[in-house]
């Protein structure tokens, strides 16, 4: 398809991580962005082939991406900014925070439930949309308010904490959560909780002009659309670049953006057969011969897929943005191989 490459590095460049990238783009139809960044600073990156390919418009960068359940994560540092000013708690029912919410079930629900995705709570998005299709739903009115009521208010499908249930329904609830305790819009909320304290100037929850555009296949080409709710951003309705999750990484996982208590909790896995915390995974790999820890954040939505992964004891963090519906296996599977040469 005549793509095109572009590659700048500060250490690396021409050597191992070139040719893992190479080795990667031999199986499978990669574009996109790659960087490699340690304490925060970049020591690598390619972009390979069109963040518009109709229209040539070629891959950088400073391309945004969707970033689908990374969402999450950054939903997750915000809300333990809440906590650390004492306007959350965890271990509260939500009713603590939506008093009118349905009491029985809602009484039985914490925060940390939602995060976690044990809640119990049953996904009645997709159990309505499929008995009420409507190719316009994306384009009417709703409020957060609206949703919980219509699409997060159905009976426990089992007892909080006893189940993993990976639920959109989880966040809207959070999103209204956050709603209710800022007294204002979802993304208004985020953008002063840590999009603006961490400087994050391309992430957003709404696609901005240039965004890559989503494939769903490359032959034929098939564009796939990505619409949502605003009250989706909570779950996986940002759109960021490289550099700026890059920069958030470093700052929440090694720098001092939370304090101690709440990075550790952040960090805390709660359901381990997922290897899931807090809105994102936390889980052992091998490197170097040794079993290291690392988070490992993924996004997928419609053919955008993601990786936000960190390394801790050497602070090495990998970020891949794709736009041509890989698997994400092959995308953790790619990140892992960077570790490995970085």
């Amino acid at each position: 398809m005549g793509l095109v490459e572009n590659a700048s590095a500060a250490v690396l460049s021409g050597g191992a991580a070139d040719k893992a990238v190479d080795a990667f783009l031999r199986t499978q139809p990669f574009q996109g962005v790659v960087l490699i960044g340690k304490a925060g600073k970049p020591i690598y990156s390619r972009t390979i082939g069109f963040a518009d390919i109709e229209a040539k418009r070629a891959t950088t960068l400073d391309t945004p991406y969707a970033i689908a359940s990374i969402s999450k994560w950054l939903t997750s540092t915000a809300l333990l900014k809440l906590v650390e000013a004492g306007k959350l708690d965890l271990d509260a029912p939500i009713t603590t925070y939506l008093p009118g919410y349905r009491a029985d079930t809602g009484g039985k629900v914490k925060l940390r439930h939602l995060m976690t995705n044990v809640s119990g709570i049953p996904n009645g998005f997709i159990t309505w949309t499929r008995a009420n299709p409507d190719p316009d739903l994306f384009k009417k009115p709703m409020t957060t308010d609206q949703a919980v009521t219509l699409w997060c208010s159905g009976d426990l499908a089992f007892e909080p904490g006893t189940k993993f249930d990976y639920a959109l329904t989880n966040w809207i609830l959070i999103a209204a959560i956050v709603e209710a305790v800022r007294g204002k819009a979802y993304a208004e909320a985020m953008a002063e909780l840590v999009i603006k304290p961490l400087g994050l100037t391309r992430t957003m929850p709404a696609d901005p002009v240039d965004i890559a555009i989503s494939y769903r296949t490359l032959e034929p080409l098939v564009r796939q659309s990505n619409e949502r709710f605003p009250f989706m951003a909570a779950s996986g309705g940002y759109v960021s670049t490289a550099g700026d999750l890059l920069k958030a990484a470093h700052a929440v996982f090694d720098g001092s953006f939370l304090p101690p208590a709440r990075k550790k909790a952040l960090l805390t896995v709660g359901w381990p057969d997922q290897d899931y915390a807090l809105g994102g995974r936390v889980k052992s790999l091998f490197a170097d011969g040794m079993p290291r820890v690392f988070a490992w954040e993924t996004g997928r939505a419609a053919g955008y897929r993601s990786v936000l992964a960190h390394r801790f004891d050497d602070q090495t963090t990998v970020v891949l943005l794709n736009n041509t519906s890989i698997t994400q296996k092959a995308m953790d599977e790619f990140a892992y191989a960077l570790f490995a040469v970085a």
